[in-house]
């Protein structure tokens, strides 16, 4: 059995590193980048905007955004295989609050924003009246819930450390 605890060491780490990563992605939004865009004014936020856009989606983005999901369930499965209830059901959780609160909101609100300013051939202004406010909210939500993932993800892997 110790290929199985090494296995679910690795995955443990892997999903508390990924959603590290990606709540620190979300939060240096909330409290730089969309604020430097917004103080740059529209005519520079717009076309730099559409850069971000293009530019994170990359292999490094995509691991922690979609990684977090299958590694999160792999370590919860792993522990509840191995009699671990509660670490394994707090993996589980991060994952449930990561996918309900950071990865559906991106796919259902944060990315149409990104197409829609990304299309626009209005001018910058109003573009970026229309993109900024509804999409430094929701990402405002993202920060906040892929944080609470974080730390119950943290929470997990320090009760499961606890037991060893």
């Amino acid at each position: 059995m110790v290929g199985m605890f090494a296995l679910t060491v690795i995955a443990a780490f892997a999903t508390l590193v990924l959603t590290g990563w990606i709540a620190g992605v979300f939060y240096a939004y909330s409290v730089s980048v969309m604020w430097g865009l917004d103080a740059a004014g529209p005519e520079h936020a717009v076309p730099v905007m559409r850069q971000i856009n293009a530019k994170i989606q990359n292999p490094v983005f995509f691991l922690s955004f979609l990684g977090t999901i299958p590694a999160g369930i792999l370590t919860g499965v792993l522990l509840l295989l191995d009699g671990q209830t509660r670490p394994g059901l707090l993996f589980l959780a991060s994952t449930a609050v990561y996918l309900a609160g950071t990865f559906i909101p991106t796919i259902a609100v944060n990315i149409p924003l990104n197409n829609a300013i990304d299309r626009s051939t209005a001018p910058d202004a109003e573009a970026w009246a229309a993109f900024y406010p509804r999409w430094t909210r929701w990402n405002h939500g993202r920060t906040v819930f892929s944080g609470l993932s974080l730390l119950v993800a943290g929470i997990a892997l320090a009760t499961w450390a606890s037991s060893w």
